[in-house]
C-alpha cells in the first residue's frame, strides 16, 4: 500500500483538486482508494454536533468513502484546543491520527494525504506536515501556486531541504500562460538536478477561478430572492452597473457568466443584465426589486441576491474571494481533471509509488 501527503506552503493553492483529481485517477485504474485530512484547521464546520472539516466532507462524497467524518478529520486545531494545550491537556492527538489511518488504510491500495497549509502547522500538537509524514510513512507531493518566478524555485528547494527523499515532487499550479516555457524550459531542468521532478505545470484556467451564487450569497451575507436551485451557478466575471441606460446591454454583453452588482432601485439596469449571459444579479442598498424585475428573474432562472452594503463595498468584498473559493462543484472538478490528463506525469508517479 502507498501512501501519499499532499502539502503546500500556502492557502488555495489546489490541495483538495489535486487530491480528488488524483483520487479519480487511481480509482479509474483499478485500485482502491483511502482519503484522510488529519489535521483540519480554518475549513471546519460544525457538522451533526461534531466540529469536521469542510474539505473531508466533499471528499467522503466525491469520493464515495465509507468511513464517518470523525475518521476522515480526527483532530480539528481550533481556537479552545490550542487553549487547552497552552494548559498542559488535550491527547495523544498523534495517536488519534494513526488510528484514524488504521481504519482508513484498512484494504486499500493507497491512500490521500491532505495536509495542512505550511510546514509547521499543527506543531504544537505534534503534527506539522514533517510529523505527520514521518508518523504515516508518506511520500510527500507539493503543490505550489504562481505567485512569482522565485516562489516555484525557491518553495520545492525549502520543502525538499525539510523533508528529504520523503518528497516525490512537485506541481505547479494557477501558471499565468506567458511563464508556462520558462517553468519547462529553465525552471523544470533546474529542480530535476536538485532531486526535485516537477510533476504538472498547470496553466491558469477562468472557471476555476469562478465562485458559486450560493458562495457570494454567503460571504456577503445576502438573502437569495428566487431561483435557488440555480445557487451552485459558477459566476466567472464581475460587472458593476452604475453606466446609463442606453449602454448597459452593449456594456453587459462583454462578458459572459457575470454577476451583476447594482443598486436595488436601477430596475433599468437590472433589466438589461438580464437579457445577457448573467448568473445573478446582486442588489446593493437593501433594495428590493420591483415585482416586474422579480418575475422576469424567476422565468429566465437568474437569482437576485440582496444585500444591505452599497456597491463599492460589494465590489471590495467580491474581489476577495474570486480565485479563493472552495474547489466543491462539479464543473471545476471536471476541468481540472481535464488539465491533469493532459500536463500531469502519472507514469513517474506510478513508479514513485510502487504501482
Amino acid at each position: 500500500m502507498a501512501t501519499l501527503y499532499v502539502t503546500s506552503l500556502e492557502d488555495y493553492s489546489g490541495k483538495s483538486a489535486l487530491c480528488i483529481g488524483l483520487g479519480n485517477k487511481f480509482i479509474s485504474r483499478g485500485l482502491t482508494v483511502g482519503y484522510m485530512k488529519p489535521v483540519a484547521t480554518a475549513t471546519a464546520k460544525w457538522i451533526q454536533e461534531r466540529l469536521v472539516s469542510e474539505d473531508a466532507r466533499f471528499m467522503k462524497q466525491a469520493l464515495s468513502l465509507p468511513e464517518p467524518l470523525e475518521i476522515l478529520s480526527p483532530v480539528v486545531l481550533t481556537p479552545e484546543l490550542l487553549e487547552t494545550v497552552l494548559s498542559g491537556g488535550g491527547h495523544d492527538y498523534a495517536a488519534v491520527v494513526r488510528a484514524a489511518y488504521d481504519e482508513v488504510s484498512a484494504n486499500k491500495d493507497v491512500v490521500l494525504l491532505e495536509g495542512t497549509t505550511g510546514l509547521v502547522e499543527g506543531a504544537i500538537i505534534g503534527l506539522s506536515a514533517t510529523e505527520v509524514a514521518h508518523l504515516l510513512n508518506a511520500r510527500v507531493l507539493l503543490v505550489v501556486r504562481y505567485k512569482d518566478d522565485l516562489s516555484l524555485v525557491e518553495d520545492p528547494l525549502v520543502v525538499r531541504r525539510t523533508l528529504g527523499d520523503a518528497l516525490i515532487g512537485v506541481v505547479f499550479n494557477v501558471v499565468p500562460p506567458g511563464k508556462m516555457s520558462l517553468i519547462n524550459e529553465k525552471i523544470r531542468p533546474y529542480l530535476n538536478e536538485r532531486g526535485i521532478k516537477v510533476l504538472a505545470v498547470l496553466p491558469q484556467e477562468r472557471v476555476l477561478f469562478s465562485v458559486s451564487v450560493n458562495d457570494l450569497a454567503e460571504h456577503l451575507h445576502g438573502q437569495i430572492l428566487n431561483n435557488p436551485e440555480q445557487g451552485e451557478e459558477l459566476v466567472e466575471n464581475l460587472m458593476v452597473g452604475a453606466m446609463a441606460v442606453d449602454s448597459a446591454i452593449e456594456y453587459f454583453r462583454r462578458k459572459d457568466n457575470k454577476a451583476v452588482i447594482t443598486g436595488g432601485d436601477r430596475a433599468d439596469i437590472q433589466l438589461a443584465a438580464l437579457q445577457t449571459s448573467t448568473r445573478c444579479i446582486i442588489l446593493t442598498g437593501n433594495l428590493r426589486p420591483s415585482p416586474l424585475i422579480l418575475s422576469q428573474a424567476e422565468d429566465l432562472g437568474v437569482p437576485l441576491i440582496l444585500v444591505k452594503p452599497d456597491t463599492l463595498t460589494v465590489v471590495e468584498e467580491i474581489e476577495r474571494i474570486f480565485g479563493r473559493s472552495r474547489f466543491h462543484q462539479e464543473r471545476k472538478i471536471v476541468k481540472f481533471e481535464q488539465l491533469l490528463e493532459k500536463h500531469f506525469d502519472y507514469e513517474t508517479l506510478w513508479a514513485e509509488l510502487g504501482f
